[in-house]
């Protein structure tokens, strides 16, 4: 599923019209982003819950010359999902 289905879906889902789904979808990912970029954790009760991961720096190996190339440390997203989420 794309942007574009995904607020189709949201529309007949709440019975909303695209346009105010769209500006709906748009705020969440703005703001799920802004947080991340301050390092706080969003939980959202029965979806899951984001946190920004520390990945320390490391040493890896080029596949192609076997060298060794420095993996310089870096922040990333981690998602965890909720009990409700759980697919069986």
């Amino acid at each position: 599923m794309n942007k574009s289905e995904l607020i189709d879906a949201m529309a007949v889902e709440a019975g909303l019209p695209k346009i105010v789904c769209k500006k709906a979808l748009e705020a969440f990912v703005a703001t799920v982003v802004k947080a991340m970029k301050e390092n706080e954790k969003i939980s959202v009760v029965g979806f899951g819950t984001f946190t920004v991961v520390k990945r320390a720096a490391r040493t890896g190996y080029n596949p192609a010359t076997k060298q060794p190339i420095e993996i310089a440390a870096k922040k990333s997203v981690k998602f965890r999902p909720g009990n409700d989420l759980v697919l069986n």
